[in-house]
């Protein structure tokens, strides 16, 4: 029996970049998603404490984005990408929320792939093949950030992933800030979002001149959000590492209205959100985290601060260790 454990992450700062061989920066967090599977047959059985309904995903599967129930096709397609040799029995617990912009999906595809044998020592060769299988099981061309940071999360810290390079280093988070995370009550699914599209006008944005019309006023606005953003990234994990909190703050401001105004991924709730949220004494910075379309803001604050303005679905989530196989 192997039991394989995969945390979610928030990222503080880095959204709509990562596709396009820009920078982030995400912390693995103490929430997240266990596996465990007893080997054996040709085919593999999982039942979930979140879905009643189990998963049987034979391992000749085809079309992961043909499996139900739906987070099954996150499952089939690791299958369908590392095509394992056994199958198995077993079971799914998780404490992250689902649509919340955590990465649920990403953690589960990790602790299958783990628990069906990955090699967990080369964290960048799991997370290439767990980003192919979101992309199977979904349709959503999505980066590598969620995989990646699962894997090569550090405790205590943040990570600075160029994902040009494919390079990481942690960032320490300071010992006396808080990482919260609010829900704005708006559940998104990415695979029925205008996810796509985004990374389609930001390909069309930078095709070379010559190849096609030039980019028009609103390619050029995504244009300008993934290149500010880009910048944003490494000036906020300086001011991270360095305990300047003021500056990292006001970089996560300028992070949502680049989303909200030159990208168009956040909505009127996650605006009043992040507007609330900016607005308390003791909090330094505010913005929404994930690709958007609703999901959750996050927060640097003062310890305790946000849980007293009673904003609902509220995680405060800590810097956590990677993934891990035990047994």
């Amino acid at each position: 029996m192997t039991t394989a454990y995969a945390p979610g992450r928030v990222n503080l700062i880095g959204d709509h970049t990562d596709y396009s061989g820009g920078r982030v920066c995400p912390m693995a967090i103490d929430l997240g998603t266990m596996v465990t599977i007893e080997g054996g047959g040709r085919e593999l059985a999982l039942t979930s404490d979140q879905d009643p309904t189990p998963v049987v995903v034979p391992l000749g599967v085809a079309d992961p984005s043909t499996v139900a129930p739906a987070w099954g096709r996150y499952v089939a397609g690791v299958i369908a990408v590392l095509r394992p040799a056994t199958g198995g029995r077993g079971r799914v617990s998780s404490t992250l929320p689902v649509g919340a912009g955590l990465s649920s999906s990403a953690a589960l595809e990790v602790a299958v792939a783990l628990a069906l044998g990955a090699d967990g020592r080369d964290p960048l060769a799991v997370a290439r093949s767990c980003q192919e299988a979101e992309q199977l099981a979904s349709g959503v061309p999505c980066g590598i950030m969620d995989q990646l940071a699962s894997l090569a999360g550090v405790e205590g810290h943040a990570l600075l992933i160029d994902c040009g390079t494919l390079e990481w280093r942690p960032v320490p988070m300071p010992p006396d800030v808080e990482v919260v995370v609010v829900h704005s009550g708006e559940a998104r699914a990415l695979s029925a979002s205008a996810y796509a599209r985004r990374r389609a006008e930001v390909e069309a944005a930078h095709r070379p001149v010559g190849e096609g019309d030039p980019p028009d006023a609103l390619l050029l606005r995504r244009a300008r959000h993934v290149a500010t953003e880009d910048a944003r990234v490494p000036a906020f994990a300086s001011a991270l590492g360095e305990g300047d909190l003021a500056t990292a703050g006001s970089l996560m401001a300028e992070s949502h209205a680049s989303l909200r105004d030159d990208f168009d991924v956040s909505t009127p709730r996650l605006d009043a959100l992040v507007s609330s949220l900016a607005a308390a004494p003791g909090v330094w910075g505010a913005r929404m985290t994930g690709a958007g379309f609703g999901g959750c803001a996050v927060a640097l604050a003062e310890p305790g601060v946000v849980a007293r303005l009673g904003l609902g679905r509220t995680w405060v989530v800590r810097p956590s260790g990677g993934a891990r196989v035990s047994g």
